[in-house]
């Protein structure tokens, strides 16, 4: 139990302190509880989506953020800083990916269930804006890891360079040219499907 003292009292003569105790029913495991529930509601299904681009394959994306969640609520008490989080859960979710991928655990068939399509005009445009997103998926999956991983967190979670560079354990420098490299494959991947 946490328990707070709140002193009430006057300033003038003769006023008697009060001190009141007020216990909550919370405890630090509860409020630990409470933050990481805001965390996945908040997250999670980005998260979701970003193991699901790396890996093509949900059941696997899942596993990783589930893992990552797992991971983030044993070392809750180690974490300096709460704000840092959703960087600690990024950074485990693509590194539960590099694993995923090393073991082979990916679907190259995979179904693009979680990606919005967008709103066309007829029956035809639906169906070629769905087939030009898995034309592009594909094309993304056959990216070397490093240069999945830089155009998937520039373009899909817009993050900065240093943030990327931070995420990714390389420089900015380093950021900068896997992107490009990374956009010049993509376009050559791209040209070769169609």
């Amino acid at each position: 139990m946490i328990t707070m003292q709140a002193e009430n009292g006057s300033s003038g003569s003769g006023g008697a302190r009060v001190s009141t105790y007020v216990q909550t029913d919370q405890t630090a495991g509860d409020l630990q509880g409470d933050a990481l529930t805001a965390l996945y509601r908040a997250h999670a299904l980005s998260l979701i989506r970003l193991g699901y681009v790396m890996l093509g394959d949900r059941a696997a994306a899942e596993d990783v953020v589930q893992d990552a969640f797992a991971g983030l609520y044993r070392r809750w008490s180690q974490l300096s800083d709460s704000s840092k989080a959703v960087y600690y859960l990024r950074s485990c979710v693509l590194n539960g990916c590099r694993t995923a991928l090393r073991r082979g655990r990916r679907s190259r068939g995979a179904e693009l269930i979680d990606l919005p399509v967008p709103a066309a005009v007829s029956a035809e445009a639906t169906v070629l804006a769905v087939e030009e997103r898995r034309a592009l998926m594909n094309a993304i999956r056959r990216l070397p890891g490093r240069q999945r991983e830089a155009l998937v967190l520039r373009f899909y979670l817009d993050e900065p360079d240093a943030e990327i560079a931070r995420l990714m354990g390389i420089r900015q420098s380093t950021v900068r040219s896997t992107t490009h490299r990374a956009l010049a494959s993509l376009g050559r991947l791209l040209e070769e499907e169609s």
